[in-house]
């Protein structure tokens, strides 16, 4: 059986000077990483973003999805299948693409190894819609993810080295808020005592490790927009309150360069290119079901700067990744789609509609049509709530019969929703060539921004002066569907300080199971008239919003009774097998 990684194997790779040619990108702008990746120097990227103005970026298309289940849906494939699709169609069509630019670029999340080596593996794409080179990006591809872990451990250090010397700044060591990052899945480490070694040892607490993409300093590195904000969004982090409970910031501490200075060469995005040499950046790399889940704002601006169209991706379903991408990045970033793509498949909507997995390649209509009730929600959301154009990109497999696919494609169209069925896994961009057409009229023809139909006016789910418990309310009966939100007394008086200190005024980030729109993971479909259970709130100030920790989801997952490092390998020739 031929796999990704054989696939990958097998594919050229242009040198990644020729990739960046296509962007009108000379080698003076890059710092090549070997032949086939690079690294974009951050305050060029802000320079070309300049020149263009807001009217020479291309247009953002944002692939999301409905709420994922075992049987995956493909979004990150479909992302790379659609701008390869792109690719395609301008050529087919002879678009007037300006020098410098590139039909179609992709903007994507750098894969975390807590994933590769756990159960859900990496985030390259799949099948012949891949970023390449898949092995380099999935295991540590240019070392980002150690410097943002570097800098989020430094700061954690320096708390505890300045309680050991003499607490100036009087720090409470019960109200530490800063955690140690590693970037695995490791359920050892959630709750764990330090300092335990005598006077020398440090003062012994309580402590817990997060896994590196649930960090606030990967939040402020996705979101930052320059080297200097990056360094005043790193000195707003909190690490700790004082006895009296008053925040102490990384600036309190005199870190914040120090800091900036482990992750200035990391905030340039890197550029990459898929199996059919679309241009991809690919950088940071947050979970949305636990944070803001969007790749860093820089590695979006790159990709507005230099394509047509810009195709991104929000992690899991419109619910977490497109809520946060248009609630919080879009909203600090200035930018916003131009068209949506929700991504389904018949597989998840008979899993959604009652299925078990085990059944889901036996024909079944009527699950189909319960399970449509998920992917309805979504779109809904997105059309109503965000006020966006939606195209369904339903991914076929090979076990989807005519009917089933006919049945998804009838729903939809009955509906006005448009719909197209596309297969870029088995046949790569040209496998993509309809839904990128119908891409390009939902988001008015190819052209930028300062083109033709003009950008969709943000709308946003919550508006920023709201208490911090009126915008969680929001998005839980927007968005969820839900009838009302679980706040106990201990979560409104840290909301309650939150708005104290000032930070009242910010974007809420909501940390759920992505499995179901509520926040128990085994009730699936579209629930209506649930409660959202907040268990606990933390303040991102760097990052700029307020996590609210809902249900049982953890922000330092574990590994499964058969987790993927078991298959993973290398040969004595170097080459290695097993990802996926």
């Amino acid at each position: 059986m031929t796999t990704d990684l054989d696939i990958a194997s097998a594919a050229t790779i242009l040198p990644i000077g020729d990739i960046a040619a296509s962007l009108g990108l000379s080698a003076d702008d890059i710092t090549p990483f070997g032949h086939d990746k690079a690294k974009i120097p951050a305050m060029r990227v802000i320079e070309n973003r300049d020149a263009a103005g807001s009217s020479g970026l291309g247009r953002l298309i944002l692939v999301t999805a409905m709420s994922p289940t075992p049987a995956g849906e493909g979004k990150t494939t479909t992302s790379i299948g659609l701008a390869d699709g792109l690719s395609r169609l301008a050529e087919e069509e002879g678009w007037q693409v300006p020098v410098g630019r590139a039909p179609a670029v992709l903007a994507l999340r750098e894969p975390s190894l807590g994933p590769v080596f756990g159960m859900k593996g990496g985030a390259a794409g799949g099948g012949y819609a891949q970023v390449l080179p898949m092995e380099d990006i999935n295991l540590h591809f240019t070392g980002d993810f150690a410097a943002i872990a570097l800098a989020n451990n430094l700061a954690a250090a320096m708390v505890d080295n300045h309680i050991h010397h003499g607490n100036e700044l009087r720090i409470d060591p019960r109200r530490v808020e800063i955690r140690r990052v590693v970037d695995l899945n490791d359920r050892a480490l959630r709750q764990l005592a330090i300092g335990l070694g005598g006077y020398t040892g440090g003062m012994p607490r309580e402590d817990a490790f997060d896994i590196v993409v649930a960090s606030e300093v990967m939040a402020v590195f996705c979101l930052a927009t320059s080297l200097r904000d990056l360094k005043a969004r790193l000195g707003r982090i909190v690490v700790a309150r004082t006895f009296d409970k008053q925040p102490v910031t990384v600036a309190d501490l005199g870190i914040a360069g120090s800091l900036t200075a482990l992750l200035r060469n990391a905030l340039s995005p890197n550029l990459v290119q898929t199996i059919e040499h679309t241009p991809a950046f690919v950088h940071g790399g947050p979970f949305a079901n636990i944070a803001h889940g969007c790749n860093s704002v820089l590695a979006t601006t790159a990709a507005l700067t230099h394509g047509m169209y810009a195709v991104t991706e929000a992690g899991f379903g419109a619910d977490l990744g497109a809520e946060k991408f248009l609630d919080i990045k879009c909203r600090a970033a200035e930018i916003w789609p131009s068209a949506a793509v929700v991504v389904a498949t018949v597989r998840v909507l008979k899993f959604h509609g009652g299925v078990p997995k085990a059944q889901l390649e036996t024909e079944d209509v009527q699950a189909i049509t319960a399970g449509m009730a998920n992917l309805n929600r979504h779109i809904e959301n997105l059309t109503e709530v965000y006020g966006l154009p939606v195209v369904v990109s339903l991914n076929r497999f090979p076990s989807d019969t005519d009917e089933e696919v006919e049945a998804v494609l009838g729903a939809l169209r009955s509906r006005g929703v448009a719909v197209e069925m596309a297969e870029h896994w088995a046949q790569g961009g040209r496998g993509a060539l309809d839904l990128a057409r119908a891409v390009v009229r939902a988001a008015g023809g190819p052209g930028l921004q300062g083109e033709g139909k003009p950008v969709p006016v943000p709308r946003f789910s919550y508006p920023l002066e709201l208490p911090l418990t009126e915008k969680i309310e929001a998005v839980a009966r927007r968005i969820y569907g839900a009838g009302s939100v679980e706040l106990p007394a201990a979560v409104r008086r840290k909301l309650a300080m939150f708005e104290a200190d000032g930070y009242g005024d910010l974007p809420v980030c909501i940390a759920k199971t992505q499995y179901s729109f509520s926040t128990d993971a085994t009730v699936l479909g579209a629930p209506s008239g649930h409660a959202l259970a907040v268990r606990d709130v933390r303040l991102s100030a760097g990052a700029g919003f307020v996590v609210a920790i809902c249900g049982d989801i953890m922000t330092m997952p574990g590994l499964p009774k058969a987790p993927a490092a078991l298959r993973i390998d290398v040969d004595d020739d170097g080459a290695i097998t097993g990802l996926f």
